[in-house]
């Protein structure tokens, strides 16, 4: 029986979840599996803060290196989050020939080149189902079972605390700062959200799907980020009458020419699976030459669910590990496909990340003027100008006592720096009260 030793640094949330997990079905994967997982040590910020799983039987480190460097550790779970002792902590543990696993995107999207030729010249394997997506499998699904595949396009929502507050102002009819609100006093958003309401936390995760997808370096600084916080119920309720619903997406497509990278509020049609993925839910959509489309959907944070996707990756090494003298021997890193394989042998596509300018994309405007004779022939013949086909329009009614009103356009597909131009030209006008709000559209197919 494969007998492997944990030390989990992290107690948080996720950190505790995969105590509970472990102490819960270790005899159903004795069972089984014949794998003998246990947690012998752990770490924390605070060791003495109460936790929400049972430590009784756990060796406790405050020294987060310390526990690497442990003679009763045999993987090294980090959990602890950000990036700079994360990264220390890694790399301590691939040079002493110790598997990670780690649910920190943030490590891998900002570092994970660096560790990942650091494993390959230690073969020792690095693991990190966990940092996308939560409980969903997708970094599986991308290696293993869509493995035969070009993948054409990767998007998906991936930060459930942006769904939530999008869907609470869907449903509601709340103001984007109601809806953040109560994100807050669920647990669902951090005192300080943004991460989550801007789009770093899905551009990090997007950086890594589009690297396993595409075979492409971490590009988490080339990614176009848009948060939304600009989001307005009307909007929300102007999409709908559309027959769309606006998703924060994370969006990767590969062309011959170029890689687009891009994170930001998007009309999906009522019609795609992905527009009803509502609360703290994820979905990721991955688009394959042979297999077409599929959809990924599952719990994307929270205590068990991420705790699964660790454990998984923890069940991977044990299953596959090569015992000396009853514990956790060498192991080559390519045996458990979870790392870009161009990180290998420096096969890594050189495809450039495509500028936002050369996106391709629908667009939802909504333009705020004063309702004039005149206004809606200019509007139009901007469009025109540009070789921008509109799909549809519609002109709302103004409010008592206002001179104002809000015009709706969906664009057909057209280049941004195009799009760009025309709104450029409609700011200009005198006739306008307020910026002009910009959503793309995106069909899915």
């Amino acid at each position: 029986m494969n007998k492997v030793r944990l030390g989990i640094i992290g107690l948080g949330t996720v950190g505790a979840g995969a105590v509970n997990l472990v102490a819960r079905n270790q005899t159903d994967w004795k069972q089984r599996r014949g794998l003998d997982v246990s947690v012998t040590c752990a770490s924390a910020r605070d060791l003495s803060k109460p936790r929400d799983c049972d430590l009784s039987d756990i060796t406790l480190i405050e020294d987060p290196l310390a526990l690497v460097e442990s003679d009763q550790v045999d993987i090294v779970v980090e959990l602890m989050g950000g990036d700079d002792l994360a990264k220390r902590i890694v790399e301590r543990a691939i040079e002493l020939g110790k598997p990670v696993v780690t649910a920190n995107k943030a490590l891998i999207a900002l570092h994970g080149e660096q560790l990942f030729k650091c494993a390959v010249a230690g073969n020792v394997p690095v693991k990190f189902e966990a940092a996308v997506a939560g409980g969903i499998p997708i970094i599986k699904a991308i290696s293993e079972g869509l493995a035969s595949n070009q993948i054409k396009m990767v998007a998906g929502i991936i930060n459930g605390t942006g769904n939530f507050i999008l869907s609470q102002m869907k449903e509601k009819n709340r103001s984007f700062k109601d809806a953040l609100q109560e994100a807050q006093d669920l647990g669902y958003a951090e005192a300080d959200p943004t991460f989550d309401v801007e789009g770093i936390d899905a551009a990090h995760k997007l950086a890594i799907l589009a690297s396993m997808a595409f075979g492409i370096p971490l590009r988490f600084d080339r990614i176009y980020t848009e948060g939304i916080t600009a989001l307005q119920s009307a909007d929300i309720g102007y999409a709908k009458e559309f027959g769309y619903r606006i998703k924060h997406l994370g969006i990767a497509k590969k062309m011959h020419d170029g890689v687009e990278l891009r994170v930001h509020p998007t009309l999906v049609p009522q019609k795609r699976l992905l527009a009803h993925v509502n609360g703290v839910m994820n979905a990721v959509l991955v688009k394959g030459d042979a297999v077409g489309n599929t959809l990924h959907y599952g719990a994307g944070a929270g205590a068990e669910p991420t705790a699964s996707a660790v454990i998984a990756d923890v069940l991977d090494l044990a299953r596959d590990a090569q015992m000396t003298d009853g514990h956790l021997g060498s192991h080559p890193v390519w045996n458990v496909p979870s790392v870009p394989l161009g990180f290998l042998n420096d096969g890594l596509s050189d495809l450039p990340i495509k500028g936002s300018d050369e996106f391709v994309s629908a667009y939802y405007l909504r333009v705020d003027v004063r309702d004039e004779v005149g206004v809606m022939s200019k509007l139009t013949t901007a469009f025109a100008n540009h070789g921008i086909s509109l799909e549809g329009i519609k002109q709302k009614e103004p409010n008592e006592g206002e001179d104002g009103v809000s015009v709706i356009l969906i664009t057909q597909r057209c280049v941004e720096k195009d799009l760009n131009a025309v709104v450029g030209e409609l700011s200009a006008l005198p006739q306008i009260q307020k910026e002009i709000m910009k959503i793309r559209v995106e069909y899915l197919d």
